[in-house]
């Protein structure tokens, strides 16, 4: 699983970036995403991301053929915010995408379950979904508390807690702060502990 998680991570990494963030920036100004009841939208562009579809003031199409290719049906240029960030998905508008429905249900699922626990514990927050680092957080105190679909050095989705100032102590196991993965936290009150905890820790 661990292989097909990695590349549809990568797909869908590609898409937010290249066919919601860029052409919502260039338009909008903001590189904004956020978590919806059905997947990922833009703050601004009415681009979303549902399921296995691409959904577009055109019509809702599969997520399949290259970003170009997905990019022309839907009306955008597949580009992402240039110049904003160097930390890129790394995806090309011409390849082709490699989407494993039931990895994606995993990802939208650990997003929907993580925005549900971020509202829960901070509730005047908005959490926002990055193009960048392809992450959900938000910031409180210097915090930053968020829910991530994985990444090269921890290949399962996980929730963190990452103080601006490194803390030291056997709640800080990652070197940005502290990380549990989507197995340690099957309900959104199990992450909200989490992140009460990890408030505490980060107050001593």
């Amino acid at each position: 699983m661990n292989d097909t998680l990695a590349a549809t991570r990568r797909s869908l990494h590609g898409i937010i970036e290249l066919l919601i963030a860029g052409p919502q920036y260039r338009l909008y100004e903001t590189i904004r995403l956020t978590v919806t009841p059905q997947g990922i939208a833009g703050a601004k562009m009415p681009i979303a991301i549902e399921a296995s579809e691409l959904v577009t003031p055109q019509g809702r199409y599969p997520l399949t053929g290259s970003y170009r290719a997905l990019a022309a049906v839907a009306g955008v240029e597949p580009d992402g915010p240039d110049g904003l960030y160097a930390d890129t998905s790394g995806v090309s508008a011409d390849e082709e995408l490699q989407i494993d429905p039931a990895a994606m249900s995993l990802v939208l699922g650990w997003f929907k379950l993580g925005d549900s626990a971020l509202r829960a514990f901070a509730p005047t927050q908005d959490p926002v979904l990055w193009p960048e680092h392809f992450d959900l957080g938000i910031v409180v105190d210097d915090v930053n508390y968020g829910i991530s679909p994985g990444d090269d050095a921890h290949p399962d989705p996980y929730a963190y807690v990452g103080p601006h100032t490194p803390r030291t102590g056997p709640f800080w196991n990652a070197s940005f702060g502290a990380q549990r993965a989507v197995g340690e936290l099957p309900t959104a009150e199990s992450i909200v502990e989490f992140f009460e905890q990890g408030r505490h820790e980060a107050a001593v």
